[in-house]
């Protein structure tokens, strides 16, 4: 669409946006201080993606082994699809609200919050994507003398990738998603300008939200990198047909 066909007050809305990104606007409520800016901007985002990757990883440590081992052995799924479903089941706020409650605000307890809201799909997945190997080779691995811990490592885990690859997305969209509600556990991410509208404006809060979708985008492309990168050719091919 073309921007001269979008409605005015969009269009201004997008511009303001983009104008508070890159530059400081005055903001009444703080006494004339400026704020915004991309220097602000830049700051903000950082800790989000510092917030996101460090909660992402925490996840990751605790579901793909957890995953890998309930996978390998056929057991299991009511364990692995119950805690996907309860993931999905849990609002974001109410986990960040119950966690500050009983332990406390600050960075480490969002780390914490983020990752527990990050290892079911990425649990799910790895669990369904190692059931979905096909048994022959699992079986032919053996037979020439694999062990269990080297079966999981050369035959399982790497057939698996595309599906432990898509939880991993999921989970991380997710993640920086849920981040932009940290600054309600003292944490400022770009959820600041999201929540702040009385002291970053309209534009502000348009802000947030355009960053925190750039953001996301970046993860998701990288992750998609990543993905095709860990995927050996053979299968690129086999998913291809």
């Amino acid at each position: 669409m073309s921007l001269a066909l979008l409605p005015n007050p969009l269009l201004a809305g997008f511009t303001g946006a983009f104008e508070f990104i890159f530059s400081k606007q005055e903001s009444s409520v703080t006494g004339g201080n400026k704020v915004g800016g991309i220097e602000q901007v830049l700051e903000l985002a950082w800790t989000q993606v510092e917030l996101s990757l460090l909660a992402l990883l925490l996840a990751m440590l605790i579901a793909i082994p957890a995953g890998l081992y309930f996978g390998h052995r056929g057991k299991g799924e009511l364990v692995a699809v119950g805690i996907g479903n309860a993931g999905r089941a849990i609002p974001e706020l109410a986990a960040i609200v119950l966690v500050a409650t009983v332990i406390g605000v600050g960075f480490p307890v969002l780390v914490l919050v983020l990752a527990l809201l990050g290892i079911p799909p990425i649990l799910t997945n790895t669990f369904v994507g190692v059931t979905q190997v096909d048994r022959a080779s699992v079986d032919a691995s053996r037979g020439v003398g694999m062990t269990e811990p080297q079966i999981i490592r050369k035959v399982e885990l790497p057939l698996a990738v595309p599906s432990i690859m898509t939880g991993i997305r999921g989970a991380t969209v997710n993640i920086v998603a849920t981040a932009t509600i940290a600054p309600l556990a003292g944490v400022l991410t770009l959820g600041d300008f999201i929540l702040g509208e009385n002291v970053y404006g309209v534009n502000g809060v348009l802000a947030g939200a355009i960053c925190t979708a750039i953001l996301a985008l970046i993860f998701e492309f990288a992750l998609a990198g990543l993905q095709r990168r860990l995927t050996s050719k053979g299968l690129r091919l086999q998913q291809a047909q």
